[in-house]
């Protein structure tokens, strides 16, 4: 059981959460305070940093098939 907490099909879920709760964060920021472009920005590059995470573990999961 314990493996299953720490798989990689686990943690792609937690990150695409993460990501879209940050997406919901950056749109309220947005709106609710337009002028914080420091906060936008922090925020912002948490995203992609997701993202790129995001993108390692689907290449791992489901790896390019050869030419």
């Amino acid at each position: 059981m314990d493996n299953n907490l720490h798989s990689l099909p686990r943690r792609l879920i937690e990150l695409r959460i993460e990501h879209g709760d940050l997406d919901d964060l950056i749109d309220r920021a947005t709106i609710d305070r337009p002028d914080d472009e420091l906060v936008l920005r922090r925020l912002k590059k948490r995203r992609l940093v997701l993202r790129d995470k995001i993108a390692r573990i689907e290449a791992e999961l489901d790896p390019p098939e050869p030419a």
